[in-house]
């Protein structure tokens, strides 16, 4: 048994990018949502996709925007893609997928609680996402994120082979280089492959000698990049705090509750209400019974 959890908020704002616009009955547009639809049905025709859930961004902002007033928030997103999320969680909702949206912590939050709390009890959990922040969550090959666009599984050696860092130094490693993404500027000439060599070494800030000369690592500059560190410490303390990610998001699900089930009552009316073609419509059904079947 595996557990497969989608990034919604990432694959609401690829269909946004990528799906073409498109008018409901009522004239809203809603393309992205039926962009997103037609996603997560690609996703449930795999018969191993057996428990799925979606964790949404509900609102931009979390607790981290009160930790750090440039962290990301939502000035900028398309007012017609804003304008959608509680669509698309609707949408998922009534397809039979469990929804978490989130208000206080943020869609990766729940998606790295999820990785904690089910990974004892399944034989793999997916992370579909590309998002760096979440190659944190990696275990061996039992933890693993997923980029379904590029089709790149990452595990824990694909995390070192493509950051130069364990897992567990995800967090470190880009409080000292940043996160654009985020709003994490990170800390003064501290590039990635640097980063990645004073870290592959001391996998954590606080192990990092104050002294440069103490580095058993060669990196060029290291005398510069130990004092930047040394005048901005509070801050790359504060990145990393808001590099990791939380894993007690109160998600009120069991196991079982994630289990895919086929669509809710709910599925025809919203069907009705996007324009869906009947083929569509009729897709979750059909793959239901096929499971049933087999």
């Amino acid at each position: 048994m595996k557990l497969h959890v989608l990034d919604g908020t990432y694959e609401l704002f690829r269909a946004w990018f990528g799906a073409p616009p498109d008018a409901a009955p009522d004239g809203r547009e809603v393309g992205a949502t039926k962009g997103l639809i037609a996603t997560t049905l690609a996703l449930l025709r795999d018969p191993e996709v057996s428990h799925v859930a979606a964790a949404f961004d509900h609102v931009i902002e979390s607790f981290r925007n009160d930790l750090y007033g440039g962290y990301k928030t939502g000035d900028g997103v398309p007012p017609g893609l804003m304008a959608q999320f509680p669509l698309a969680e609707e949408a998922l909702a009534a397809l039979g997928v469990r929804v978490w949206s989130m208000v206080e912590f943020e869609a990766d939050d729940a998606m790295a609680t999820a990785a904690d709390r089910f990974g004892p009890e399944v034989e793999q959990v997916l992370l579909l996402s590309p998002d760096k922040d979440l190659t944190q969550c990696v275990v061996g090959s039992h933890v693993v994120t997923v980029d379904r666009r590029r089709q790149i599984t990452l595990d824990a050696a694909g995390v070192r082979e493509k950051f130069g860092v364990p897992p567990e130094s995800i967090p470190d490693w880009l409080a000292l280089v940043g996160d654009t993404a985020d709003g994490i500027p990170g800390i003064p000439g501290w590039g990635a492959k640097t980063a990645a060599a004073v870290l592959s070494r001391y996998p954590h800030l606080e192990d990092i000698p104050a002294d440069p000369a103490r580095w058993e690592v060669a990196v060029r500059g290291a005398a510069r990049l130990a004092e930047n560190l040394a005048k901005a410490r509070g801050e790359a303390l504060l990145f990393r705090k808001l590099a990791l990610l939380r894993t007690d998001v109160p998600i009120p699900d069991a196991l079982d509750d994630l289990r895919w089930a086929g669509p809710t009552s709910a599925w025809d009316d919203l069907c009705d209400r996007l324009g869906l073609n009947d083929r569509t419509r009729a897709e979750p059904r059909r793959l239901l019974a096929g499971r049933s079947a087999g």
